[in-house]
């Protein structure tokens, strides 16, 4: 099963959610949001049980992120066509996309997961070098990844109808 599907499927990403994710605002203020999560379970060890407020809260935060903004006015910029871009490629199924970039991105995608592990591990522990390690390689294989998801949605809005309806 595909990850990042299972992820929007219990995220319970509607149209109407996607749209308002296609903000901007959306798209930068939950980007980052790796920082608050490492901060809160690193925070264990000062403030005990209270971490796990903490990382519900970020939890909660990732989950409302996507809610709380007004649909864009438009969608013809980088941070919009990144979400459109994803919608793209968790459809894949159902549209096919290039080879190249199903490949580019489930690298990307793998390498953001497999950078989150020692960033969360090293969080729990303490240990300052794994968790910065891994978030920022985490948080730059995400950037990269929306990156290239701007890519695939330029290559794939004129090959869909329903693609091209995002765009305004």
């Amino acid at each position: 099963m595909d990850v990042m599907a299972w992820i929007a499927r219990a995220f319970h990403m509607t149209d109407e959610v996607w749209e308002r994710h296609a903000s901007p605002w959306s798209v930068w203020t939950r980007v980052p949001t790796i920082v608050p999560l490492l901060a809160a379970i690193w925070s264990h060890t000062a403030i005990g049980g209270w971490a796990v407020v903490a990382v519900g809260a970020v939890a909660l935060w990732s989950w409302l992120n996507p809610r709380i903004f007004p649909p864009p006015a438009s969608t013809d910029t980088w941070a919009s066509k990144a979400v459109m871009g994803e919608r793209v490629w968790l459809n894949r199924a159902q549209v096919p996309i290039p080879g190249h970039h199903a490949r580019t991105a489930g690298i990307l995608a793998a390498i953001a997961g497999l950078g989150f592990i020692p960033a969360v591990i090293g969080a729990f522990l303490n240990e300052a070098v794994p968790t910065l390690a891994g978030g920022v390689t985490a948080l730059l294989a995400k950037l990269w990844f929306c990156d290239r998801m701007v890519w695939l949605y330029e290559d794939m809005k004129d090959k869909n109808p329903r693609y091209r309806a995002w765009l305004r």
